[in-house]
């Protein structure tokens, strides 16, 4: 969503720190580039204003004049103030005291609220939290058949009631009282929505807001619809009293200017941001992340936490063992590229790699298209146990059954088996001790 701020804004800087002194007109003419990439990526031009402001005057207070370093001391005061815009601290979700905190979720219709329900509750139940929701939504037809499908999905009980014979507030209230009976943790409201925001939606909103008494209230809204979600989740706000923000479709091609004036504008924090349509799409929000990816500084503590959710103690041990015995086969291979494909992709890990950001939007996406590593799946699934095991079994027949039966082509598992054999002498670099270094030393920017 960033990468052409991203880009804008690296160029920026790139000028200011090829020069060893920075005068104030140099200040000035990259702060100018700064306010225009903002506005371009429909940042509200008052967010935009201070914003500016903050960083000329801390440049001044700090004297950047007589740094040794003055353009990358700009750098980090741009990044310093960005973070507070974009939320300053990270939001964590509220809990009750007694069971069930009930986490009502509001929002326009379309902007993906079912899913979000759907998917916060799949967060929270990997937190060993018991999780029900509540399809409070009777206007839309399709959403409790949605919402129920969602659950069965993904194991987290619905509760829902005939359209025809209820209410949505009576719909929250015993929904409320199931989840006391049960001792359910969190209870979460997918509520009706709009095309646009209308007192019977606000009345139906408040009356189920005054009769359960949400915990949290979490407007759900569309960052790709930019300074329209502002001003919806300002009315939300004066009308319901939020909490909190899930920002949907983070991963989209908008400019991206909505994530970083809702904070500032609605005074309301982003807690959680989705990133994909997958179950697992959904992300605690860091605003300190977020600055460090718009300005091409990478994430890596999300690509840790990322891989940390794909391997456990147990895989890791047998890998590291299969590697110093150089052991590692099409399997283990096999193995990785779905613990990679669930990581959310290759575009997702290049922009979380420090200095690699700004490679994300100048690669082909041929070479980023995850259809290739179903592909790989595909053949390595047509193998038999002993083909993984020790692939130089494979001669030409054997290929060529191997892509008969996984729909490719000799060619196409000709180049899996020189990808693997790359693989495997990049995994022995790795178990020698000099690759870890190399990996080490680019995820920690040295």
């Amino acid at each position: 969503m960033f990468e052409s701020l991203s880009d804008k804004l690296n160029g920026a800087f790139a000028r200011m720190t090829g020069k060893g002194r920075l005068s104030e007109t140099d200040i000035d003419e990259a702060l100018r580039e700064v306010r225009l990439s903002l506005l371009e990526a429909d940042v509200d031009f008052k967010v935009t204003r201070s914003f500016v402001r903050a960083v000329k005057d801390r440049a001044a207070e700090e004297n950047i004049f007589a740094s040794l370093s003055p353009g990358q001391t700009v750098i980090r005061i741009v990044n310093e103030e960005l973070v507070k815009i974009l939320g300053g601290e990270t939001a964590e979700l509220e809990r009750g005291e007694a069971p069930p905190t009930v986490i009502m979720l509001v929002g326009l219709q379309g902007v993906g609220k079912t899913t979000s329900a759907a998917k916060l509750a799949r967060l929270l139940g990997e937190q060993d939290e018991s999780v029900a929701i509540a399809a409070c939504d009777l206007r839309r037809p399709a959403a409790i058949d949605q919402l129920r499908q969602l659950g069965t999905d993904l194991g987290v009980h619905v509760y829902h009631e005939d359209p025809a014979k209820s209410s949505p507030l009576q719909v929250a209230k015993n929904a409320v009282k199931e989840a006391q009976r049960n001792n359910t943790h969190y209870l979460i409201l997918d509520t009706s929505g709009r095309i646009a925001i209308d007192d019977e939606l606000m009345e139906e909103l408040e009356d189920i807001r005054d009769a359960v008494n949400p915990i949290e209230s979490l407007l759900v809204v569309d960052a790709m619809t930019g300074q329209d979600a502002v001003r919806s989740g300002t009315e939300f706000q004066e009308r319901i009293g939020l909490t909190g923000i899930i920002m949907t479709k983070m991963d989209g091609d908008a400019r991206g200017g909505a994530a970083l004036s809702m904070r500032s504008v609605t005074g309301v924090p982003i807690k959680y941001i989705g990133v994909s349509e997958r179950p697992n799409g959904l992300e605690q929000y860091h605003p300190d992340r977020m600055a460090s990816r718009i300005l091409g500084m990478g994430d890596v503590q999300t690509l840790i936490e990322k891989a940390e959710e794909q391997f456990d103690t147990d895989q890791a041990a047998a890998l590291e063992q299969k590697l110093r015995s150089q052991q590692f086969d099409l399997n283990d291979m096999l193995q990785q590229l779905q613990a990679f494909k669930k990581m959310g992709g290759m575009a997702d890990i290049i922009g979380m790699i420090p200095g690699m950001g700004s490679l994300k939007g100048r690669m082909n996406p041929k070479d980023m298209d995850e259809s290739r590593i179903t592909r790989v799946e595909a053949m390595i699934h047509s193998m038999t146990a002993g083909e993984r095991a020790n692939p130089k079994l494979i001669n030409g027949s054997r290929r060529k059954r191997i892509a008969d039966g996984s729909g490719t082509t000799a060619s196409d598992v000709n180049q899996l088996l020189g990808q693997f054999r790359q693989m495997q002498k990049m995994m022995k670099k790795i178990s020698s001790g000099k690759g870890k270094r190399a990996i080490m030393g680019m995820l920690e920017g040295r």
